[in-house]
């Protein structure tokens, strides 16, 4: 496995993004994330294609009160970057994540996921339940391959043929106002990709979506969905309104969750599938108010 890594020097001068950059070494591939806060730990997991930046102004409100913890998957950020798209598997990622939560220790985690940090961090959430304090879920979904949209279709295929993903074409197809997101923040989205050869855990995410129901990530995710109909811990869903790719998912996740249903529904208006670029404020301040209602 060839394994590259974005230079330091692409992420100098990042806007609002002054933490201290942490590393930790997970089955053999070195992985970044921020670390900031004390108390119980709120880890914040991001999708395709972003990395811990997306979270950037959200970390701060956070942090008054907890330990935040945001990681950039294998394949983004400034996290170490197989250079293969074949080297990525979901278990891959999940392996990963499991294995940063025990190299730090982390217990009683509000877990806040979104895109495929929810299918990640959910299927960890399933398999670990005893790590988990509470989940908030943001623009995510458990797809099982046996409804595909001609959109994702024709999305799918663009990613397969377009060895060098335009990041930044992406991130601005994701915003409910695209015009209102500068382009030196558009530059931080897009500082881990120099070029086509960072953007291999990029594409990979997109074509490892299920098309079919045997598929293994079908299956796995078919099995997180038969544990999250039997979870008992408290959980939040919170969806903007303007996201095409995930619009539905939230009254899904209301009903598969029973704890859902105990906290109220929550909308985050105005904002795209990267919701935390749009309202993070709001955001913070809503799972802030969560924590505080299941503190016991």
């Amino acid at each position: 496995m060839r394994i590259i890594r974005t230079p330091e020097g692409r992420f100098d001068n990042l806007p609002d993004f002054p933490f201290t950059p942490r590393f930790v070494e997970v089955g053999g591939l070195t992985v970044h994330y921020v670390d900031e806060g004390s108390g119980q730990p709120i880890l914040l997991l991001h999708g395709e294609p972003t990395w811990s930046f997306l979270y950037r102004k959200m970390i701060g409100p956070l942090a008054r009160s907890h330990r935040v913890l945001a990681p950039d998957f294998v394949g983004f950020g400034k996290s170490d970057k197989p250079a293969d798209p074949s080297d990525y598997s979901f278990g891959m990622h999940t392996g990963t994540l499991k294995g940063f939560v025990e190299k730090l220790d982390l217990v009683d985690i509000t877990l806040v996921v979104h895109d495929w940090g929810g299918m990640i961090g959910l299927s960890f959430a399933a398999q670990n339940p005893r790590l988990i304090k509470r989940l908030v879920i943001l623009n995510t979904g458990l797809p099982t391959g046996r409804k595909t949209s001609p959109a994702f279709m024709q999305w799918r295929e663009f990613v397969a043929n377009t060895p060098d993903l335009p990041i930044d074409v992406v991130i601005r197809m994701g915003l409910a106002k695209p015009d209102g997101v500068t382009d030196e923040v558009i530059a931080g989205y897009t500082a881990p990709f120099p070029d086509g050869s960072f953007k291999a855990g990029a594409r990979a995410w997109p074509l490892m979506v299920p098309i079919a129901p045997d598929s293994p990530v079908a299956l796995e995710n078919s099995r997180t969905r038969d544990a999250l109909s039997r979870w008992e811990k408290p959980a939040l869903v919170l969806f903007s309104d303007k996201d095409p790719i995930s619009k539905g998912a939230d009254g899904f996740f209301r009903e598969l969750i029973p704890t859902a249903k105990d906290q109220p529904p929550v909308t985050i208006s105005d904002a795209g599938h990267f919701l935390q670029e749009e309202k993070p404020e709001e955001i913070a301040r809503h799972i802030i108010e969560f924590i505080e209602r299941t503190r016991g």
